[in-house]
């Protein structure tokens, strides 16, 4: 049993729910926990029942950052040979899609394991931020990378040399989250979104997730090549005989995943 996270596999039809669970802590990112989000996306990733995954705190903080205590004394070859940035690929490489309940900090490593995710619902009280600059070294885990490419360089650089926080309201502007809703319902609203999502055909979600990140990693015509390979492997399915002909029979489609 993971001693870190809670796993729900069913939290509604479909849709599996992941939440980190270290309160004392406000979540701190330890290399116990991350290693059993990998270990728990990768076994709802290879079950067939589970079509999209929400990853949450709770109501103080979805994550404040990584565990300093457990970093602090360590030198450059320790985290060399650690190398935890291998379980942050591996949550990266997550088929299905991922989204974020993010209420009260999400900091650090917490902002980065957030961006990780495909979308954001954030609560009022919802906080981001790279402060990695407070205590002497800089984000390690995607930050300045995944944050310039959402919310663009000038406001990036500000975030990341400054180490502020930004509220719910100013990430939402800035592209970084998708909603945002009073703190009660920060959950339930990221599980309706999850929910939408897995009514739909997960082999098509599932191509059409891997093109929208390829936008961010290849030169616009390789993208394009990609996105029409996709469309068209998807002609090869049943749900896509299934979507099509519940269009033009004005039915709902009750799609199987094959």
């Amino acid at each position: 049993m993971p001693e870190f996270i809670l796993v729900n596999s069913q939290v509604a039809p479909f849709v599996a729910h992941v939440q980190l669970n270290r309160p004392k802590e406000l979540n701190a990112l330890n290399l116990e926990l991350m290693l059993e989000i990998k270990e728990a996306l990768l076994s709802l990733d290879a079950d067939p029942n589970v079509r999209a995954i929400v990853i949450s705190g709770n109501e103080r903080a979805f994550a404040a950052g990584a565990d300093i205590k457990q970093m602090a004394g360590r030198t450059a070859i320790d985290m060399l040979i650690i190398d935890q940035f291998t379980t942050w690929d591996s949550i990266r490489k997550t088929k299905k899609p991922l989204i974020a309940a993010v209420s009260g900090f999400a900091l650090g490593g917490g902002c980065e394991l957030a961006m990780i995710c495909d979308m954001i619902i954030a609560s009022e009280t919802a906080q981001f931020g790279q402060p990695e600059i407070n205590i002497g070294v800089m984000p390690g885990a995607g930050g300045t990378q995944r944050l310039t490419r959402i919310i663009g360089k000038n406001k990036a650089m500000e975030l990341v040399l400054t180490g502020k926080f930004i509220s719910a309201e100013e990430a939402k502007a800035y592209g970084l989250v998708n909603k945002i809703v009073p703190v009660e319902f920060f959950l339930s609203e990221a599980i309706a979104l999850a929910s939408d999502i897995a009514s739909k055909s997960p082999i098509a979600v599932q191509m059409a997730k891997e093109s929208v990140l390829k936008a961010y990693e290849m030169p616009l015509q390789e993208a394009l090549f990609f996105e029409r390979k996709n469309f068209y492997m998807l002609f090869a399915t049943e749900d896509q005989k299934e979507g099509m002909a519940a269009f033009v029979e004005k039915r709902k489609a009750e799609f199987k995943g094959k």
